[in-house]
């Protein structure tokens, strides 16, 4: 049978791992949390305050499946696109840092990866501190685009238009629509460092 994405999406959601209720409980927030903002949060409710939702728990979601396969301790495949910015980097002072600091610190650099990518997720999922976890996202896609600029298989714009959308987030922080960042800004008005990471 070939692929298709509602087998993909089926499969995902009903892998019998720990990662799955957590997902579930994360999208169930997000779906709670859209609906109290819609119901408390002063805003005009038109059409954006949703698309823009969809499109976080959207980018959330990719981002939080793609940190699965990084979980400590299985840092095999991890390692193996390392050696690929080692051997591809359009930046050797990139290479040089990952063959010399990331690959032999490993155990150390796996869990990094591992957590910075499924903050980014759950952080767009809920709408929680979405400018500085875009921020991160930001620096993570430029990473992986530098890095796998020339890689076989791969193609750059992938990691560039990753790039532009977590950008765009930055910009303009998708938690403000229906999400925590929206009820957070709300209430700590004068929280000008909570105000900046949201």
């Amino acid at each position: 049978m070939r692929p298709n994405p509602v087998d993909d999406a089926i499969a995902f959601l009903t892998r019998p791992s720990w990662p799955t209720p957590i997902f579930w409980l994360l999208l169930l927030g997000s779906v709670a949390i859209t609906l109290r903002a819609w119901r408390h949060v002063p805003t005009r409710h038109g059409m954006r305050e949703p698309v823009i939702w969809l499109l976080r728990l959207a980018v959330g979601t990719m981002w939080w499946q793609q940190s699965l396969w990084k979980i400590p301790p299985h840092e095999g495949w991890l390692i193996y696109w390392l050696q690929q910015d080692v051997a591809h980097a359009a930046i050797g002072l990139q290479a040089d840092f990952v063959a010399h600091v990331m690959l032999p610190g490993i155990g150390a650099f796996g869990p990094i990866v591992y957590a910075i990518e499924a903050g980014i997720g759950a952080s767009l999922m809920l709408g929680l501190f979405t400018r500085g976890f875009a921020l991160l996202g930001c620096a993570r896609a430029a990473n992986l685009w530098l890095g796998l600029y020339s890689a076989p298989g791969t193609w750059p714009w992938t990691y560039g238009l990753l790039l532009i959308v977590m950008a765009l987030f930055a910009v303009d922080p998708p938690g403000r629509s229906l999400g925590l960042d929206a009820v957070l800004r709300r209430r700590l008005r004068a929280a000008v460092l909570l105000r900046l990471l949201t």
